[in-house]
């Protein structure tokens, strides 16, 4: 038995990076998987890749940066499937920003896809789970940047450290309907997003990677698969009643000094 048997299962932003693995980590462990993406080449791709891996999966059209779209992903899979078990919101956007040069266009962006979109279909699944009467877990992929971070990630961290007193609000809302709702705050991750980002926006060559590990504790990155394992933790039942805990996955200690 997997830990996710039958479990119906919504990841958004789960075409590429962290929430692909996590996709992959759900339906190995006998979820049926739901992705959402704006592009559907990437995520039909991966539902087939899926299927074909003796998984169940769907492909679910979205623009997230669209309040209606991100509730509107949530009543698809519920129609398609008749309930909705688990959600995982895994899309995010990383373009820089400091608190000087970010514009009010930007910022919004960052609320969109950030907060505003995690919020909307939180607030779809939930309502499922309650009118339905069943128990629910939830996880959001955060940042350890929501700390604090550096100073060109503002707009992100804003709407990052938003997402994280929410993840703890509705938790604490939704306890005594046995909804579970927890975050990851990831750290410094190699996925496809990070590299474009980083040739994008700090000049780097193809070496980056290797000089990022080299300044790391752990001499590497994190890898999507190892976040996705701890998301399906959380989703399943072996996570027991943890609800309201927001996680720093990361090899940096907050609060440490050297």
């Amino acid at each position: 038995m997997g830990l996710l048997d039958d479990r119906i299962v919504l990841v958004n932003g789960g075409s590429q990076g962290v929430g692909a693995a996590v996709a992959r980590a759900a339906a190995r462990e006998g979820a049926v998987v739901a992705v959402t993406g704006r592009r559907p080449e990437p995520g039909e791709a991966l539902v087939a890749e899926l299927a074909a891996a003796g998984g169940r999966a769907m492909f679910v059209r979205a623009d997230l940066a669209d309040a209606g779209q991100a509730g509107e992903s949530v009543a698809e899979v519920v129609r398609a499937y008749g309930r909705i078990d688990g959600l995982v919101n895994s899309a995010g956007l990383t373009s820089r920003g400091t608190l000087l040069d970010t514009t009010p266009e930007l910022f919004d962006q960052h609320i969109a896809i950030n907060l505003r979109a995690p919020f909307f279909a939180m607030q779809a699944a939930v309502a499922d789970m309650v009118r339905r009467e069943e128990p629910g877990t939830i996880v959001n992929v955060i940042t350890s940047s929501a700390h604090g971070g550096q100073p060109f990630l503002a707009p992100y961290v804003a709407a990052k450290a938003g997402l994280v007193g929410l993840t703890r609000n509705a938790a604490h809302a939704h306890r005594w309907d046995r909804i579970r709702i927890n975050g990851l705050n990831i750290g410094w991750t190699a996925t496809e997003g990070e590299d474009a980002t980083q040739r994008t926006f700090h000049g780097a060559g193809d070496d980056w990677r290797e000089l990022a590990a080299a300044r790391l504790p752990m001499g590497r990155l994190g890898r999507p698969d190892e976040i996705a394992d701890f998301v399906v933790l959380l989703l399943s039942d072996r996570s027991g009643v943890v609800t309201g805990s927001v996680i720093d996955w990361d090899q940096n200690v907050l609060g440490g000094l050297d």
